[in-house]
């Protein structure tokens, strides 16, 4: 649960810093001095700050230079904003080196971040922008605000959804800032305080707060080694009853399994039953390795998320919730109160993506099955008690440990400056302590190097004294 720092507690510490610096102008120096409290440990990693209206007034500067500030500490990958949360302490990790006299950043830490499982951004996403910026004169005229989307951006997400086997139209789309924006519009029209929401488990963790901080009450039904056990399920959703349920059903985050046909049509047609909406998270359907997975289902009480992230770049904050009727109408409305839409430059740089030439998301899906052979296989030879199921597809390993916690092994990774995503964050109240998640999105050789380390640090867990972690614990994506 993310802390949050009170502005007594925050001019407190700013005014304990003294001079930051000569710089004299005045933005500059509240982000160093923010900076050098986040970078100290005076200011926790992951908390909450205060809103930038009350922070200038505490302050007794302007809001702008308060915002401009917080911009900079944005860039620099120093704080990160949740969208109707607010504004997070956070660490730059794997920063590329800005071009010499565009920008200054400060050197990055020499971290090697194995928490979050996205890929860099290839060629195709720079040409994307690139035609974007062409396109963009053509929509100048116009306001520019669009709760539904750009409509070249809805045809190209409803003609790749009939192309996967699940017959779509624009008009049941609804463009968002990203899945989790998407799901988040989807708690906020659908969900009442109060009421019960079925997911999968384990399964990402941003979707279980969003759960959270909506009021409802996650019921967890767990996943076993082969997958969904859709009896249990079946059973849940007749004694709970819930409004929502959702589930990742193609490679699954984080265990990688997917959904077959058959039980995802026994899921719909129970939820339907009781009066549940089903939501599936489609953000990693397209990273399969030798075959895609089984065609989406769909329905009047199914909805579904996508999002350009886990396939292009997780920088493009593009995504999108199919719905029909009375749901996707329910979600227009609630927005109004979250945000205005999607900015227009990403929509058209995603819709140029989906509707241009996909060799480079086949060649991506090449590189993703190297390297998951890669880690399995040097898991397999320098880890071999560890337990993992070899994926289909996705973005990670989950991984059994033999016997133990994981938690002395990721407190020990971070004093060699090695992040890693420990199965507790992935559950909820404490459950799934012995695993990890391996995200095979590095190079293979640096994803070698890592088991080596792991391997290193996992045979002298026993005896070697605690450390001092050089890193705070990561968020996941």
């Amino acid at each position: 649960m993310s802390v949050t720092i009170t502005l007594f507690a925050l001019s407190r510490h700013l005014e304990g810093l003294g001079d930051v610096g000569s710089d004299t102008v005045a933005y500059r120096r509240l982000a160093k001095g923010l900076k050098a409290l986040i970078l100290d440990g005076r200011l926790p990693i992951d908390a909450r700050l205060p809103g930038e209206r009350s922070l200038a007034q505490a302050l007794g500067v302007s809001r702008i230079t308060v915002s401009a500030a917080m911009d900079r500490l944005r860039d620099e990958g120093f704080l990160v904003s949740r969208v109707g949360s607010g504004t997070y302490t956070a660490l730059p990790v794997q920063r590329g080196a800005a071009p010499e006299g565009l920008f200054h950043l400060d050197a990055a830490p020499g971290v090697i971040n194995m928490a979050t499982a996205v890929l860099p951004a290839g060629a195709p996403v720079h040409q994307a922008f690139a035609k974007a910026i062409e396109t963009l004169p053509l929509l100048l005229p116009g306001h520019g605000y669009d709760p539904v989307g750009l409509l070249a951006l809805r045809a190209a997400a409803a003609e790749r959804m009939s192309q996967a086997g699940l017959a779509s139209d624009p008009e049941q789309f609804v463009i968002t800032a990203g899945a989790q924006n998407g799901w988040s519009l989807v708690l906020r029209a659908l969900g009442r305080p109060g009421e019960s929401v079925i997911i999968d488990h384990p399964t990402y963790p941003h979707a279980m707060e969003a759960v959270l901080r909506a009021g409802l009450r996650p019921v967890p039904v767990a996943l076993g080694e082969d997958g969904w056990d859709v009896e249990t399920m079946i059973r849940t959703l007749r004694r709970v009853r819930p409004r929502l349920v959702y589930l990742i059903g193609a490679h699954q985050n984080p265990t990688g399994h997917v959904l077959s046909t058959e039980d995802e049509a026994r899921i719909i047609a129970e939820a339907e039953t009781v009066g549940a909406v089903v939501v599936f998270d489609d953000t990693q359907r397209e990273l399969w390795f030798d075959r895609p997975p089984p065609p989406p289902g769909g329905g009047a009480n199914v909805i579904r998320l996508g999002s350009m992230s886990k396939s292009w770049w997780g920088g493009l904050r593009v995504g999108w919730v199919r719905a029909t009727g009375q749901w996707r109408e329910a979600i227009i409305k609630a927005r109004a109160s979250m945000d205005l839409g999607v900015a227009v430059m990403d929509q058209l740089a995603s819709a140029h993506l989906l509707l241009g030439d996909q060799a480079a998301l086949a060649e991506r899906r090449v590189e993703l099955k190297a390297r998951e052979s890669a880690l399995a296989t040097a898991l397999q030879d320098r880890l071999p008690d560890w337990r993992f199921r070899r994926p289909a597809g996705g973005l990670s390993l989950w991984v059994a440990l033999p016997g133990r916690s994981a938690r002395p092994l990721v407190e020990a990774a971070r004093g060699r400056n090695l992040m890693l995503a420990e199965g507790t964050r992935f559950g909820l109240d404490g459950a799934f302590e012995r695993f990890l998640r391996l995200p095979y999105c590095l190079p293979e050789a640096d994803l070698v190097a890592v088991v080596e380390t792991l391997a290193e640090l996992w045979a002298g867990l026993d005896k070697a004294p605690a450390r001092r972690s050089r890193i705070d614990a990561p968020d996941v994506f």
